[in-house]
């Protein structure tokens, strides 16, 4: 990719994986796909912020909604408005057009449009400068033809500066959060042995809810042990089951049936993270939204809903309870 060596890895692959961790120590935060509920993950950094308690991540990584928000959770708390301005004026015309395309039910155009919008030559520049201090940017997507979790170094595209790294790390954020069935996967022109090709993307949750390291890591089976004695988990969702009914409409049973796909799935990451920490010695921070959040929604990307939600995000921040911590077992 753009003759980089180190622009992504198999997000399964240790040996790989090897390559993307930090040059600096530090608390690693991991961000979960969710929707309109990412509006949570940003109300909480942004109440962080606020209580003065935010630390400075060696290590971001996202997947799907979580991609679009780990860019700013990245740079800090100066981008705290951009968080705060994406949800605040984000509506279901910014996202999708209700419009079937050959490959999925909606059409991502919006999507795409409003990421060419934040996404701008400054913005990578920021982000090289963080890359250069050694700390890591890493986006998820799912590679569709090899059925494999791709992870994007986005610090080292940035780094490259031109046209085409503004290119390409705008296609990995549109693929992350390229919902199957809903949104249409993303091509990404890509060269091997001297030949162009083009591989199909799609949302980094179908193959990690949030991304870690690669499972042998956890595991503890493999030789690396993670950099790090503190991880934080933003899961943009409620990770307990609610009762909603369903209309039988297509569209909103692949959404109600993705969205519980995605919650059992964090729920399995979740018990192999804090068994992999337990062992490593490490400190868990797990947010999730409370069962209390019950504001309703009229709609995929009700404004309504997602500024109830993030300022729901902003006070339980504020008030010290948006994150329970599993501290390490005795004698780490």
């Amino acid at each position: 990719m753009l003759g980089l060596a180190d622009a992504r890895a198999w997000g399964d692959s240790e040996d790989e994986f090897v390559r993307l961790l930090p040059k600096v120590s530090g608390p690693w935060l991991a961000m979960s796909g969710g929707g309109s509920d990412g509006a949570y993950g940003a109300g909480v950094l942004t109440g962080l912020t606020q209580t003065g308690n935010r630390p400075e991540f060696a290590v971001v990584t996202g997947a799907s909604i979580g991609a679009l928000l780990a860019p700013y959770a990245f740079l800090g708390p100066r981008f705290d408005e951009e968080l705060h301005s994406l949800f605040a004026t984000l509506t279901a015309g910014d996202i999708f057009e209700d419009r079937p395309t050959t490959a999925s039910l909606m059409d991502s155009w919006p999507l795409k449009r409003t990421i060419e919008k934040r996404v701008t030559p400054q913005l990578l520049a920021d982000i090289a400068a963080e890359h250069a201090r050694g700390r890591r940017l890493l986006v998820v997507t799912t590679n569709l033809d090899a059925g494999r979790r791709v992870v994007w170094n986005m610090g080292a595209i940035a780094a490259q500066g031109d046209d085409k790294a503004l290119a390409l790390f705008r296609a990995v954020l549109l693929a992350s959060a390229s919902i199957p069935g809903i949104f249409p996967p993303v091509l990404i022109d890509v060269q091997s042995h001297g030949k162009a090709l083009q591989e199909l993307h799609n949302d980094g949750t179908v193959t990690a809810p949030f991304f870690i390291a690669p499972e042998q890591v956890l595991a503890g089976t493999g030789t690396v042990q993670l950099p790090t004695k503190e991880l934080y988990v933003i899961a943009n969702a409620k990770l307990s089951q609610q009762f909603e009914m369903t209309t039988p409409q297509t569209a909103l049973v692949l959404g109600r049936s993705i969205s519980l796909a995605l919650q059992s799935g964090l729920r399995v990451e979740l018990l192999l993270t804090l068994a992999a920490a337990q062992k490593q010695g490490i400190s868990v921070s797990v947010a999730q939204i409370d069962a209390e959040f019950e504001h309703p929604s009229r709609g995929a990307f009700d404004p309504d809903y997602m500024k109830a939600l993030y300022d729901f995000g902003v006070e339980r921040a504020k008030q010290g309870k948006a994150f329970e911590t599993v501290a390490p077992a005795p004698g780490h």
